[in-house]
């Protein structure tokens, strides 16, 4: 197949998929037929198998597109001022909610005990992301732009932390928006790593209009 035909149908499957995380990351996939997933594609059941043999390629794919967009994060670079160290975390962040948004317990639960090597693939993208961020929070620390600070604890806290507060249980008991929680998240791991006299060079202008995209998806999904 010619190169640029097969980047057009990689394009086609991966819309594909996109349209149906949402649902599978709500409701899971163990009960769901290709029927399910060629509606919620929103496409004919011929074209759903012109793409996807079974519904172990469907899940193949959906990894496939979680493990190429946390490979996407760049935290490496030569540049070491400090506006670049604004620039990484804000970029880290983004894909810390992303993450937390669209990989839910539920998928994961389901994924480890009926796919297991999809389990472990998707599991260690996320593991390689996370030693990634150390090395990233440690240099920070080392050029004196973080605070000396439990890397390891702070990483744990976007785990446990940032999944409880885009829960909309959450947001209706502390009645409060999804774009003020996520900002006043954002603030507070600003506070936690960049030192006092760093913080002033952050141009939060940047990462606002990404949380209010990210804000409207989950508003939607609710």
């Amino acid at each position: 197949m010619p190169q640029n035909q097969d980047s057009k149908q990689n394009i086609i499957r991966t819309n594909m998929i996109k349209k149906l995380i949402p649902t599978i990351m709500k409701e899971g996939f163990q009960d769901m037929r290709m029927e399910n997933v060629a509606n919620y594609m929103d496409v004919s059941r011929a074209k759903l198998y012109k793409y996807f043999s079974s519904k172990e390629s469907v899940l193949v794919g959906i990894v496939e597109v979680y493990v190429d967009y946390i490979n996407e994060l760049v935290l490496e670079t030569s540049d070491d001022t400090e506006t670049s160290y604004a620039t990484r975390f804000q970029n880290l962040f983004e894909q810390s909610i992303q993450l937390a948004v669209n990989i839910s317990d539920l998928f994961l639960k389901e994924l480890q005990a009926t796919y297991p090597d999809l389990y472990n693939q998707l599991k260690d993208a996320m593991f390689q992301r996370e030693q990634e961020t150390v090395k990233f929070y440690e240099e920070g620390i080392k050029n004196g732009i973080f605070n000396e600070i439990n890397v390891r604890f702070i990483i744990l806290q976007d785990d446990v932390l940032l999944r409880e507060i885009i829960d909309a249980k959450y947001l209706i008991r502390n009645q409060v928006s999804i774009q003020q929680v996520l900002f006043d998240y954002y603030t507070l791991k600003k506070i936690q790593l960049f030192k006092s006299d760093k913080i002033g060079g952050i141009d939060d202008s940047k990462i606002k209009p990404v949380i209010e995209h990210i804000a409207r998806k989950i508003n939607a999904s609710f």
